[in-house]
């Protein structure tokens, strides 16, 4: 008689096949320590149609994502040797992972833990224990958005309409080319950070309420929270501002939401 995850194994196989018959599979990397943690995790996303590929090692998700593009990581924080927030940095810093999202998982429960995930670029995150099929949920409205190539082959289709370069004040944030100078300084940005950016931007001095900002820039992602945009707010602001704490370009409206400086 078949233990229950080799029937479930079992029906991997089939479902995949009517998958690939239908629609380009998702490939993810599962990065977890915990080796029955991260079969669980790669199990259900294959059961949900993606090519999975799976490692314990911080140094060798890094090398997996700088060989392959990914639709999706998840990176679970707590790895020996390098830790997940290092391969999350290291992540954010180079191509072609610069604008995948990540989906962090933590057993740490405070939230100065997981502030300081999304700060460092992470999407979203969970806390363990959690459920498989919200992750799964999740895994799903992270790559609702489109990644930084196909955003920029879309530019037209932006918040300023037409894919040209957008100023304010020092900053120039130019759609095609999803790049961002401030003066002659070039600004390596989230794909998030950049898409919350571009929309202020392009339209100075109108605010936009946090839910205006999630159903934008998130696409309507029912997981995000208002923290969530003002984890983004402020990271955007230490990479932009002259002064963070006083800022002049990404302004807050308080009780209504946020705005770019109309200069």
């Amino acid at each position: 008689m078949k233990k229950p995850w080799q029937a479930a194994a079992a029906r991997v196989g089939r479902y995949t096949a009517v998958v690939a018959e239908t629609e380009s599979p998702r490939a993810v990397l599962v990065v977890e320590d915990e080796p029955h943690i991260r079969e669980l995790v790669a199990l259900h996303l294959q059961l949900d149609g993606w090519t999975v590929t799976q490692t314990g090692d911080g140094q060798e998700a890094l090398r997996l994502a700088r060989a392959e593009p990914f639709d999706l990581v998840i990176l679970d924080l707590m790895l020996p040797g390098l830790d997940g927030m290092t391969v999350l940095r290291a992540l954010r810093r180079e191509a072609p992972a610069k604008d995948v999202p990540v989906l962090l998982l933590t057993a740490r429960r405070d939230e100065s833990d997981k502030v300081l995930g999304l700060e460092s670029g992470a999407d979203d995150y969970l806390t363990k224990p959690f459920g498989v099929r919200e992750l799964v949920a999740r895994a799903h409205a992270l790559t609702r958005r489109p990644r930084a190539a196909q955003g920029a082959a879309a530019a037209g289709a932006g918040p300023a309409g037409d894919g040209r370069p957008v100023r304010l004040g020092p900053l120039v944030v130019d759609p095609a080319r999803r790049s961002v100078n401030v003066g002659d300084r070039e600004v390596e940005l989230t794909g998030r950070e950049f898409d919350l950016l571009h929309l202020l931007a392009s339209h100075p001095g109108i605010v936009f309420s946090r839910e205006a900002l999630v159903q934008r820039v998130w696409r309507g992602d029912t997981f995000v929270t208002a923290r969530n945009i003002d984890t983004l707010v402020k990271r955007l602001r230490q990479k932009v501002e002259h002064n963070p704490s006083e800022p002049s370009l990404i302004l807050t409206v308080w009780g209504a939401g946020y705005k770019a400086a109309d200069v």
